[in-house]
């Protein structure tokens, strides 16, 4: 998760950079780049393109391509860090639908660490008043959507291999992202065709170890770890962007690390106890 998350990062600094296309384009190269891991990975290793969970794996798909359409559109509208720190709650929601579907039990302590974390990410990079609702009704429903996906992929489990996982998203996306810019399709000139084919290497990384997560560590547990792109991205705005931090900004920082190094110490501690 934390690989997932430093990929995340990028992806979302060269969505930003994209600006000028209309987010079914960037959607459309983000997945067309990830099918050439993707594909020739599962025909190498004898991997069935279609995956045994097919129900499971399309219903993942949909639900990511509209929380990655929904959280782009919110960059448009919104500053990216704050679309970022909306888009966390997702951890949240997958908490309380795994509840529901997948019958996983979350003690009251853990919603507390689970608030400070979350605190921590609003501290980090704040809310600005006269940002437009429209931006972060966006990023509110790509986090539901994002929370949706974490549970499906639990359930999912390891039936199916993660790459199986991530190229039926990719296929999903390019095929509908594909369609809905064709009316407004702009051909990308020069460094613009680097940027666009990152976004396809940078978001198989991430989705791929974010799967792998995912199925292999409980939803409460490991889907927190994704705050920790708050953090990559503060280091990437200070080397790159050359953004200064303030104390309070630190303060968020250290937040963030509290809240994820106490429900980790308290969910490790359970799963040591039989009867728990």
């Amino acid at each position: 998760m934390i690989i997932s998350a430093l990929a995340f990062t990028l992806l979302n600094v060269f969505v930003k950079i994209l600006d000028s296309f209309t987010v079914y384009q960037i959607v459309f190269f983000r997945a067309l780049g990830s099918l050439f891991f993707t594909i020739p990975f599962l025909l190498k290793n004898k991997i069935s393109l279609l995956g045994n969970q097919r129900k499971l794996l399309v219903f993942r798909s949909l639900f990511g391509v509209v929380s990655m359409t929904l959280f782009f559109l919110s960059i448009k509208f919104i500053p990216i860090g704050t679309a970022v720190s909306i888009r966390y709650i997702a951890p949240i929601f997958a908490a309380i639908f795994a509840i529901f579907f997948l019958k996983e039990k979350i003690k009251n302590s853990q919603w507390l660490f689970f608030g400070i974390a979350f605190f921590g990410v609003l501290i980090v990079k704040g809310f600005n008043v006269n940002m437009e609702i429209e931006g972060v009704l966006y990023a509110l429903f790509s986090a539901i959507f994002a929370g949706f996906v974490y549970v499906i992929i639990r359930k999912i489990g390891n039936k199916d291999h993660p790459v199986v996982v991530v190229n039926y998203f990719m296929f999903i996306s390019v095929i509908i992202g594909g369609i809905l810019s064709i009316n407004n399709w702009i051909t990308p000139q020069g460094k613009e065709w680097f940027v666009f084919l990152s976004l396809g290497v940078f978001g198989y990384f991430a989705q791929l170890y974010m799967t792998k997560a995912m199925q292999v560590g409980e939803t409460n547990k490991v889907a927190p770890l994704k705050y920790l792109e708050v953090i990559f991205t503060i280091i990437i705005g200070l080397v790159w962007f050359k953004e200064i931090y303030t104390i309070l900004s630190l303060a968020g920082v250290l937040l963030i690390i509290l809240g994820l190094t106490l429900n980790s110490l308290k969910t490790t501690k359970a799963l040591k106890q039989p009867n728990s």
